[in-house]
């Protein structure tokens, strides 16, 4: 019975490192893509490339010295063929949603919430497994219409 407790932390010992090298080997995995929304009304990355089945994590920090009621920005990744246009028009009336409207989230693939200036907000999603381009946008109110968008190509 003396050993049984040098046994159990022998076990520990060993053990811990495999633990704490699987943990660091999941979050490798896992690309990040940093983006700024700026008083511009547009994204300084346009274009994302990805593998089917991917996981990323898409970091969005606003830069502006206006107030987050006037300009703040988040990303939204829509799911393939969906009507961007359409999507920001009815986002436009979401205003206590954060600009996500409830009877379109089916069409959202991942997205993030608001960030005024100074902020930053980040969504990790996993990249849908059939190839073609996906479509992010601003959903605040007329930056869509402004050009506040990207793609994300999947191949």
């Amino acid at each position: 019975m003396k050993f049984l407790p040098i046994t159990g932390s022998l076990l520990l010992l060993f053990l811990f490192p495999v633990i704490a090298l699987h943990a660091q080997d999941s979050s490798e995995e896992i690309r990040t893509i940093e983006i700024i929304g700026s008083d511009q009304m547009q994204f300084d990355v346009t274009e994302i490339n990805a593998s089917p089945g991917e996981e990323i994590k898409i970091v969005l920090t606003t830069e502006s010295n206006l107030p987050k009621v006037a300009m703040a920005h988040n990303v939204v990744v829509l799911k393939q063929d969906v009507d961007a246009k359409a999507f920001a028009s009815a986002a436009a009336t979401a205003r206590n949603d954060d600009f996500i409207p409830p009877k379109l989230t089916d069409q959202i693939i991942a997205y993030t919430g608001l960030a005024g200036g100074g902020e930053t907000v980040e969504v990790t999603f996993t990249v849908p497994e059939e190839t073609g381009s996906y479509t992010y946008i601003c959903s605040f109110p007329g930056h869509f219409a402004a050009g506040m968008k990207g793609t994300i190509v999947v191949e």
